[in-house]
């Protein structure tokens, strides 16, 4: 159902959310404008990756309300799969096809989906591959490539699909120390572009240069939001600030 009175790209209302008897979201209410970028942090159990998986429907909600680009997620599959086109997602785990090349990985979606003949394919592959600065990689299957360039062209397929959204759920934890800066660095390129995201991450030197607003989660509740400055300098939860302490002096 499509809900025009919105004005924000992704809107969540009182969204609550429970795996048996743990209480994973407890009432989350977040508003995201078009374009804004949002870095999400909060100690490991918080709800961070559990509400960015509502946002794309990898997980049902349980009550409350969350609204993408004016279209409500409900039961209607009609819905989930409009939401679903307009949402890119980069999970920790690469999650590529090992008998696929990188361009071949990048081609599936667009040619199951969206029915774009082979060649076509190919060459939307080969612009998102340079997007992410492997083209040179486009035929090599995913073992051999690192473990950045693994991700890179897990970004490269989601905006394969051109979406209006992406959200990175913790994209560099996976990764060594050495590999973490190329992949950054691509994200950053993205939200210059414009494109909105919500980034769930540790990366607070990230969060600072990319974020307008950053997003401190804990147990269930967002306990903070702010602009980077205000986020860092004047938090005003005593949780925020333990967090702070404890991330920002590793």
């Amino acid at each position: 159902m499509a809900d025009k009175t919105s004005a924000a790209m992704i809107q969540l209302d009182r969204v609550t959310k429970s795996f048996g008897s743990f209480q994973a979201l407890k009432g989350v209410d977040l508003a995201i404008e078009r374009g804004q970028k949002v870095v999400v942090c909060g100690p490991s159990g918080s709800g961070k990756s559990t509400m960015i998986r509502c946002i794309n429907r990898l997980e049902e909600h349980d009550g409350g309300r969350i609204v993408v680009n004016g279209i409500e997620l409900t039961t209607s599959v009609k819905d989930i799969d409009a939401v679903r086109r307009e949402v890119g997602m980069v999970f920790q785990q690469f999650n590529l096809f090992p008998h696929l090349t990188a361009a071949e990985n990048l081609m599936l979606a667009p040619r199951l989906v969206r029915k774009i003949p082979r060649k076509e394919a190919r060459e939307l592959a080969m612009h998102y591959l340079e997007r992410v600065h492997i083209p040179e990689q486009a035929d090599k299957y995913p073992a051999q490539l690192s473990g950045g360039q693994q991700q890179r062209v897990a970004i490269a397929r989601s905006l394969c699909m051109k979406p209006e959204i992406m959200l990175f759920d913790e994209p560099t934890s996976a990764l060594d120390p050495e590999m973490i800066k190329e992949v950054l660095d691509v994200m950053v390129e993205l939200a210059r572009d414009g494109m909105t995201m919500i980034v769930v991450t540790h990366e607070m030197g990230f969060a600072r240069s990319v974020a307008d607003v950053v997003v401190f989660m804990d147990n269930g509740e967002i306990v903070e939001q702010a602009p980077p400055q205000d986020f860092f300098h004047q938090a005003r939860s005593e949780r925020t600030k333990a967090f702070l302490s404890r991330i920002l002096t590793h």
